[in-house]
């Protein structure tokens, strides 16, 4: 016979405590159950499995037939209920030898990944990482399909698609980037002698649509002239060093510039505001042990690069 449609799972235990105790007050102290409750739970278990269940004799309440055969079933299922519902074990970082993607901008794989990594490595050696571009199809199913595990320092102002999480994680400067001798820039740029200047950029790979400085820019009406579109940070700051152009850029990766080549720091306006980076993943792993890990990790190690200038 079928279980009632609406047969309630709690009467479950207390059948089992029922089975080794034999006894309705030891089964009601051991759950800290009163004796009428255990009672009406008995009368339920009845009534729903149409079997006493248990009768009353010389020695005690002896189980039926019944009660017998269910026995082993009953716990074997509230075993593996309690199995499935269990949370999931705490991501063993040390002793693991998982393999992380991550989709980065530039910025982060240039300046953050290296010592990220080298920290990361120290506690769980056994860890790999591989870097990718940031894309509308890791957003839309790089994600989605685990294929990526983190999308990492894209700029928050990005439209995202539905079950995609966005996190503040990392917020920086924007400054400009001139050669040394290029006497038509001063030491600051307004907004109009920023548009009006010449400007060398990263190029839009991503296909994400227009940067946050081009949005600025546009939506005080003005634009800006591009000489040179580079694939990549080093390239474009020689440019700036051999040219009369700028570049706009965080200011920590706008320092190991200054190091390396004849280039200078410029403020940018102040209307371009800051760079705030986020941590993007897909709602259906956000709970997954090893993604909490390594969202808590890239947290931590944010903050700790803000504070001190992890190197």
């Amino acid at each position: 016979m079928a279980l009632p449609r609406h047969f309630d799972l709690n009467l479950l235990p207390i059948f089992i405590t029922l089975m080794r105790e034999r006894h309705v007050t030891r089964a009601a102290q051991k759950l800290h159950l009163s004796q009428p409750a255990i009672s009406h739970a008995l009368r339920r278990l009845r009534e729903a499995l149409d079997d006493p269940l248990f009768v009353r004799t010389d020695q005690g309440m002896q189980p039926t037939p019944r009660a017998e055969a269910l026995l082993p079933a009953v716990v074997q299922a509230l075993g593996l209920l309690e199995e499935g519902l269990a949370p999931p074990p705490a991501f063993a970082a040390a002793t693991s030898a998982r393999h992380f993607t991550l989709a980065t901008t530039d910025y982060f794989e240039e300046l953050l990944y290296p010592p990220f990594l080298s920290r990361l490595l120290q506690q769980a050696p056994g860890l790999s990482f591989s870097i990718e571009l940031i894309t509308p199809q890791v957003l839309s199913e790089g994600l989605q399909s685990r294929q990526v595990d983190m999308v990492v320092g894209l700029d928050r102002r990005v439209e995202l698609p539905a079950g995609v999480l966005s996190t503040p994680w990392f917020e920086e400067e924007w400054v400009c980037l001139a050669a040394r001798d290029n006497a038509t820039v001063g030491d600051s740029l307004s907004l109009a002698a920023f548009a009006g200047a010449a400007h060398v950029e990263l190029a839009d790979i991503s296909g994400l649509g227009p940067g946050p400085i081009d949005e600025c820019l546009g939506a005080h009406g003005l634009g800006r002239r591009v000489i040179s579109r580079n694939l990549n940070y080093i390239a474009a700051a020689r440019v700036v060093a051999l040219t009369d152009a700028i570049m706009t850029l965080p200011r920590r990766m706008a320092e190991r510039f200054t190091a390396l080549l004849p280039v200078r720091q410029v403020e940018a306006p102040l209307a371009l505001g800051a760079l705030t980076l986020t941590l993007i993943q897909h709602e259906l792993y956000a709970r997954d042990p090893a993604t909490v890990w390594l969202f808590d990790e890239l947290t931590a190690f944010a903050q700790a690069f803000d504070t001190r200038g992890v190197r």
